[in-house]
């Protein structure tokens, strides 16, 4: 067992080593980089200016940025060293977990993610949670009912949210119970006067706000882990060792409980690592965008339209290093819920 996770741990360098490179590499050939934003900022100004109407010029390129001030741009962004320089010094900060500094934020990338992260912290937690409450459940009773007409109406009513995309429904949550019978508040996840209500009345605030974004993001998560639980407990309950249970006269309730729930549980269980890390680490960038939510998924889709390059490799060192050691933690639970599971 030493060995293999030694073994994971080793393969995690090149993996993500590769992952950067890749990236680093896309970047380079992506027009409209942070140099080009501020060249054509200062175009626009010059281009743009009391003369150029007086004299009815049009736009004229690159006039009034002259080759010393693009050089001090490229200096400012560190554009002036070779590629494969700044690739260098890239993954020399990664090794320190410094993750380098926004071009267009005053601050580090890590003080971003710690300014974005309760938001999507606080949409994923209640979307984890909530899927799993109500899933695995009904996945058993489904399992436990298979082919009874409970059995085909919720898997209609689970299917029909799995195919309704979430943003989708978050638009017509906002128009229906948000602007026309006015019952949840439109955006953000407090008021603005949150600082000054009693303890009480922050979290029914709380939850006001983020009843709507919620409902938009659990519903299609439903679908999948409800038919996982269903089919896992339908494989274990046709099995040899619940006959033999049933033949030596154990109860219904006993049999599906003490024997058929330990090893249909395995996908889910060891399933719950990665879905539970995740719900830290992931936004939603449709729902956020739809309900104003400023969290990371927000954050990564402002920083590859704005080409803000620190905080694309940065987050994506961050997020996939944390994806492999989840991954690794995940294999290693089958381990521990299945003692017969070897990775000899």
């Amino acid at each position: 067992m030493l060995s293999y996770i030694l073994k994971r741990l080793l393969l995690m360098i090149p993996t993500l080593f590769g992952i950067l490179l890749l990236t680093f590499v896309v970047i380079q050939f992506v027009p409209g980089g942070p140099v080009e934003q501020m060249v054509a900022q200062l175009q626009g100004r010059d281009s743009g200016g009391e003369g150029a109407a007086v004299s009815g010029a049009g736009y004229r390129g690159r006039q009034g940025v002259d080759a010393e001030r693009i050089a001090e741009i490229k200096q400012l962004y560190g554009f002036d060293k070779p590629p494969i320089e700044r690739f260098m010094q890239m993954l020399g900060q990664f090794a320190r977990f410094d993750l380098g500094k926004s071009f267009f934020y005053p601050k580090d990338v890590w003080q971003l993610v710690k300014e974005k992260l309760p938001v999507s912290i606080s949409l994923g937690l209640w979307t984890f949670f909530l899927s799993y409450l109500v899933s695995v459940p009904l996945g058993i009773a489904k399992a436990v009912r298979a082919g009874t007409r409970f059995d085909t109406l919720t898997s209609l009513v689970v299917l029909v949210g799995y195919a309704i995309p979430g943003f989708v429904l978050g638009v017509a949550l906002l128009v229906v119970f948000g602007g026309q019978l006015q019952w949840f508040p439109l955006r953000g996840l407090t008021s603005s006067n949150w600082e000054t209500l009693s303890w009480g009345a922050k979290v029914v605030d709380y939850l006001w706000h983020i009843a709507m974004p919620v409902t938009a993001s659990v519903l299609g998560a439903f679908a999948v882990t409800t038919m996982l639980t269903k089919n896992a407990f339908l494989e274990e309950i046709g099995k040899q060792y619940v006959l033999t249970a049933r033949a030596k006269g154990l109860s219904e309730r006993k049999v599906l409980w003490k024997h058929v729930m330990r090893n249909a549980l395995i996908p889910l269980v060891t399933g719950f690592p990665a879905a539970f890390i995740g719900a830290f680490f992931t936004g939603s960038l449709l729902i956020e965008t739809l309900f104003s939510l400023d969290g990371l998924g927000l954050l990564s889709y402002e920083s590859v339209m704005r080409r803000d390059y620190p905080v694309v490799l940065g987050t994506l060192y961050l997020f996939t290093l944390i994806g492999l050691v989840t991954k690794l933690i995940s294999d290693l639970c089958y381990v521990w819920v299945d003692p017969r599971v070897k990775f000899d």
